[in-house]
């Protein structure tokens, strides 16, 4: 299942499915719905920041569910920095956001997680100023060299706050630090907010990410309206968001949806399914065209 030998991947939110199964299991449900990987997600709560402490063998035992299965954990979303963002005002805050960030740089190595998608805030709970601003750049270069030192790719989802909610600002940042292992992992349901429902103008905003998109979340959502929404209720055109994603060469696509208690496996199954035929169409066409020359 894990389909390296397609003409693209799709992996699966792990939120998308019932937190009160295992992960192995997830694994394997992640495969019968058709997916090509897990992603892992490390949040605030303390449950999912202790997976950062995570012993050897408990890894080594992960990684033997991710064989058995077929289905490995590729990427992980780190947003347990909304709540230790690195550019907090508050030392201790700040520390700790560094240290979850190191921690989770070394789990991704030892798993084989390839792109860590690093949310994009200076700060969340306390207000953006220039100071927070100049304290995440200065720590966002200490996590690109961690990262480095790893081999593990760090690419920034774009948020639904100002700060940084589309590929262009992203790049502002990717750009200063020069460095493969800062790249892109752009939200489309986050982009098409930015943009107002303007497809075209998220496209535009995709294109200036050429050469630094790492992956995408396919997300949808409405105005105003960030998260639990099933494909389709909202204003993303995933469609077109897709096509010129793959057109600069992204191969990497995650559904990224939220556990439903009344039919989630339907909704994971059906969402597959319709990210899988707009994921064919765009492969298809040999859609390499007017984005990438």
């Amino acid at each position: 299942m894990n389909g390296y030998e397609k003409e693209y991947r799709l992996g699966l939110y792990e939120k998308a499915l019932p937190a009160g199964m295992t992960l192995p299991r997830k694994l394997v449900c992640a495969a019968e719905c058709g997916f090509n990987w897990l992603e892992l997600s490390v949040d605030e709560t303390e449950e999912r920041l202790a997976r950062l402490e995570w012993t050897a063998a408990e890894r080594r035992a992960l990684a033997e569910e991710m064989f058995a299965s077929g289905v490995p954990i590729s990427t992980m979303c780190l947003s347990g920095h909304r709540k230790y963002p690195i550019g907090s005002e508050d030392d201790t805050v700040r520390a700790r956001g560094m240290d979850i960030l190191q921690k989770a740089v070394h789990l991704a190595a030892d798993l084989g997680i390839r792109i860590i998608q690093l949310a994009g805030y200076d700060t969340y709970y306390e207000p953006s100023t220039e100071r927070t601003r100049a304290l995440f750049s200065e720590n966002l270069r200490r996590c690109v060299e961690i990262a480095a030192r790893a081999g593990v790719i760090l690419a920034f989802e774009t948020m639904e706050t100002p700060f940084l909610d589309t590929v262009q600002k992203a790049m502002r940042y990717v750009e200063a630090m020069d460095s493969p292992f800062l790249q892109v992992y752009p939200d489309v349901g986050n982009l098409t907010n930015a943009a107002h429902g303007d497809a075209a103008a998220v496209r535009a905003d995709l294109l200036c990410g050429r050469g630094h998109i790492a992956a995408v979340h396919l997300k949808e959502s409405a105005p105003g309206i960030y998260r639990d929404l099933v494909a389709g209720e909202g204003h993303v055109d995933f469609s077109a968001a897709i096509r010129t994603a793959y057109e600069l060469g992204v191969r990497m696509f995650t559904a990224e949806l939220w556990c439903r208690d009344d039919g989630w496996r339907q909704n994971v199954e059906a969402t597959g399914s319709r990210f899988a035929a707009l994921l064919d169409r765009a492969a298809n066409t040999g859609a390499r065209s007017e984005a990438v020359r």
